[in-house]
């Protein structure tokens, strides 16, 4: 994969290696490389896969020649986070040791990459069974920042590989899992694009669960672009119905943009929320209709996720059901912070599902007035590795980042996270895009507008010091 190729579209790429310009086998090669240069520095992967990505591409290439078209993902290099089963190359959910098989069975959302000829590079590291935000892993390598030469800082979780493997130039295409803020903060984190869909849209089969009521599967990309159009195959599939055109930006002049400075600038640091404020001054200059927004149900959906939620409670159901064993070999982390799930009776839970479900339709309603709602993705600069190995340190810092991502899963609402200016520590900063639920399609074609005026990633905020 040339340099050129790098700052191309999946749709570019894809004309590319139809009109027989491109390889399969030639993206694979240059992912090879990137690996090869920044994968023992940045940690992106458990397991890389060179050896059967090598016959997926082969078998691409000849699938083009024989005029057997797949998809718009057939021949694109793609990262799996690891608690999606592939069938091939074992699931560890971030544990130290391999899950039963049945968790390497694949689900329809590998499926619908797989069956379109997509190219697996690997399972990317995570946090242990998705309950973190930073990214930090007791067990394994923790995926490093590629925006801080100098420092050793946390890529943000928990698919903490996947925005590391797209900057390293390994992947093109990153599946993740977003229960928090999952996928939102490590796409923030790392300057990519990262889609949380909405709850339900996509089935969770072949997924390990942390919390089925929260879980939802999720894409982070380079670009808006390859995210509407990896939504759209990966969507048409869970549906069951034919891929249709990807989504198109939206005239800007059309687009109200709601700001609740309530809960989601609070306690914001200087740097990152000028950043966002100088994004949503462009939108307004382009354009955008700005005004200030009231969304109160944030601050009871955020009491309950700082009470934990029903997260905690799902995962330790989880283990003690279906993963006994599992539980003796913690992260210690994760062990501390699951103590008080197990003092919460089964009608508090269910009170707490109730709420979230009321705080929900009361949200939505409240949504119709704007367009959508824009905010900082992470209100914080990803910290360093060393300053959150300890759990007083680690449980601030955690709150903090998934403060603003948590909202859209508590509320049941759609968002996407798509990069608009670095911090003073040159850290990026993403701009947080709600919508309501089921509103997928607007929500890509608000994103789009915005990428437009605001420039791709690279564009926006040039090249990383640590990845192509």
């Amino acid at each position: 994969m040339s340099p050129v190729w790098r700052e191309k579209t999946l749709e570019d790429i894809g004309r590319a290696l139809r009109a027989g310009e491109l390889s399969s086998c030639e993206l694979l090669d240059g992912a090879c490389d990137a690996h090869k240069s920044y994968g023992e520095t940045l940690s992106a992967y458990r397991t890389w896969n060179d050896d059967h990505a090598r016959t997926q591409a082969e078998a691409a290439d000849e699938a083009f020649r024989a005029g057997r078209d797949g998809g718009p993902l057939q021949g694109i290099p793609t990262s799996v986070k690891d608690l999606f089963g592939v069938s091939y190359l074992d699931t560890y959910a971030g544990s130290p040791n391999p899950l039963p098989a049945e968790w390497s069975r694949e689900g329809p959302v590998v499926r619908a990459v797989l069956d379109q000829g997509a190219v697996v590079t690997g399972k990317t590291h995570m946090v242990e069974f998705a309950f973190g935000g930073l990214g930090t892993n007791a067990h394994w390598l923790v995926p490093r920042n590629p925006w801080d030469a100098e420092n050793y800082r946390v890529a943000g979780g928990s698919s903490s590989g996947a925005g590391v493997s797209l900057i390293e130039g390994s992947a093109l295409l990153a599946l993740g899992s977003d229960t928090a803020g999952s996928v939102r903060v490590p796409a923030s984190m790392t300057g990519t694009v990262g889609l949380k869909v909405t709850a339900a849209r996509w089935p969770l089969d072949g997924i390990v669960p942390l919390s089925p009521t929260l879980d939802t599967p999720g894409v982070l990309t380079r670009c808006v672009a390859d995210a509407a159009l990896a939504f759209e195959v990966i969507d048409a599939f869970c549906a069951g119905r034919e891929a249709q055109t990807p989504a198109k930006a939206a005239a800007i002049g059309d687009i109200k943009i709601g700001i609740c400075e309530n809960h989601f600038f609070s306690d914001c640091p200087a740097d990152i929320a000028d950043v966002i404020h100088t994004a949503i001054g462009e939108l307004e200059s382009a354009g955008a209709q700005v005004a200030a927004f009231d969304l109160p149900e944030t601050e009871d959906a955020f009491d309950l996720f700082c009470k934990g939620s029903v997260v905690a409670w799902e995962l330790q159901a989880y283990l003690k059901d279906r993963l006994p064993g599992w539980a003796e070999t913690l992260d210690p982390i994760i062990t501390l912070r699951l103590a008080g799930a197990a003092d919460l009776e089964k009608d508090e839970i269910t009170r707490r599902r109730s709420r979230m479900a009321e705080l929900s339709g009361s949200a939505e309603e409240r949504l119709a007035r704007v367009d959508v709602l824009v905010s900082p993705t992470v209100p914080i600069t990803a910290p360093k590795v060393e300053e959150v190995s300890e759990l007083k340190s680690y449980s601030a810092a955690n709150l903090a980042a998934l403060r603003n991502t948590c909202i859209a899963n508590l509320l049941g609402l759609c968002a996407i996270t798509l990069p608009v200016g670095l911090d003073r520590a040159g850290i990026p900063v993403g701009l947080q895009c709600i919508a309501g639920p089921g509103q997928e399609e607007k929500l890509l074609s608000i994103a789009l507008a915005f990428e437009r005026i605001l420039g791709t990633p690279r564009k926006r905020l040039g090249k990383p010091p640590l990845g192509v």
